[in-house]
């Protein structure tokens, strides 16, 4: 893969976080009955609405977050170096999550499906996930003190799947925005 400025892509994905956090807050001010609307009503049963969505990506932040500080915290790589290159399958995951012409319908796995999840997600999710985009901020700023491709970081698929640091932000904030503008459609009613 092609190596970027590490610099310029922490940057980057730091604008994309505060802008996914601008949108968690905006979402505070909407009322339970638009939070809880779904495109279901537009011949799509399993479509989530705006709080499935935040409680869906909280669950992956669960495991991420911890995971992405562990690591950098642990990491031998603490020079910073000043490009990033991503490996093939970090970047096939992170263009996947990436809203746009690339992105690719992903099945969720039952465990991470929010319909599934008891109690239902309410207005808390928004809360945990504004939480959890403040975390990231710090991870990111966090992350610009060690090599982002030398430093490797589990995922959630298995413990034999790795990814570099770079390619695991990459993912996780793709992934938030790609459900924050599912939130968003979700909103407004289907039609």
């Amino acid at each position: 893969m092609k190596a970027r400025s590490a610099q310029d892509l922490l940057s980057q994905l730091t604008e994309r976080t505060r802008s996914n956090l601008a949108a968690g807050r905006d979402f505070l001010a909407l009322d339970d009955t638009t939070l809880h609307l779904s495109r279901s009503t537009a011949g799509r049963p399993d479509a989530w609405n705006a709080l499935e969505n935040f409680a869906h990506l909280n669950y992956y932040g669960d495991y991420y977050l911890p995971e992405i500080r562990k690591q950098i915290t642990a990491t031998k790589h603490r020079t910073n170096t000043e490009t990033f290159t991503s490996s093939w399958l970090g970047n096939y995951f992170a263009t996947g999550m990436k809203p746009g012409p690339q992105t690719r319908k992903i099945n969720t796995f039952k465990k991470a499906n929010p319909v599934n999840f008891d109690p239902a997600p309410d207005r808390s999710a928004i809360e945990e996930f504004i939480r959890q985009q403040e975390e990231i901020l710090e991870l990111l700023q966090l992350a610009s003190r060690v090599d982002l491709t030398r430093t490797k970081t589990g995922t959630s698929l298995s413990e034999l799947v790795r990814l570099r640091l770079g390619d695991t932000l990459r993912v996780v904030i793709y992934h938030n925005w790609r459900h924050v503008e599912q939130a968003q459609r979700a909103c407004v009613v289907a039609g």
